[in-house]
């Protein structure tokens, strides 16, 4: 969207432009630019962009592509529920990184998982996670105890849509994941 298609400048502005449509106009973007890996395991996927019509736009792009990282979670938490063999209920998620910075986002993992989203209001865990080891090891802190203490959420995403609403977008999601398959073949 920004470095090849320079649809937006910053990474940060493609919430604002997917926020000038209502929806994604059933248009899909897959991310499989060098196959698809869990939970789907097919190297021979490409991305594509699917659903366009002539109602298509640029905002429709952008909402397709920020969708597309809450379905793949979706496809992760689906195979860890079948993977279990019962009916797991996952009460919440946490989220961090640069993209948990996106409200549209945040918002639809939690009503496409129907399942609350919590922010931290660090979102660099990574980093946090080594001060926290750091800190553990020179005794600043006593114990993991005083570690979740210094845990701060910054925002919750509580889920608004309905079950119909879920299995529309995500039928839509799956159909355009089928499209990406076999597109490359190896000849011997």
């Amino acid at each position: 969207m920004r470095d090849n298609l320079g649809l937006i400048k910053e990474a940060k502005d493609i919430e604002d432009l997917a926020r000038t449509v209502e929806d994604n106009g059933d248009v899909y973007f897959v991310p499989a630019f060098s196959g698809l890996f869990a939970p789907y395991w097919r190297p021979d996927a490409r991305g594509i962009m699917a659903g366009l019509t002539q109602f298509a736009n640029k905002g429709h792009l952008a909402r397709a592509v920020i969708e597309s990282t809450a379905y793949q979670t979706m496809d992760i938490v689906d195979a860890i529920k079948k993977d279990f063999k019962k009916n797991l209920d996952l009460k919440c998620l946490k989220v961090d990184g640069g993209m948990v910075a996106n409200q549209l986002l945040m918002q639809f993992q939690a009503d496409i998982l129907n399942t609350e989203v919590i922010r931290p209001k660090v979102v660099e865990t990574t980093a946090l996670g080594a001060a926290f080891a750091a800190g553990l090891a020179v005794g600043f802190w006593q114990d993991i105890k005083d570690l979740k203490k210094n845990q701060v959420i910054y925002s919750t995403f509580l889920p608004s849509k309905n079950e119909a609403w879920r299995k529309k977008l995500s039928s839509g999601w799956k159909k355009a994941v089928q499209r990406t398959f076999n597109w490359t073949c190896n000849h011997a």
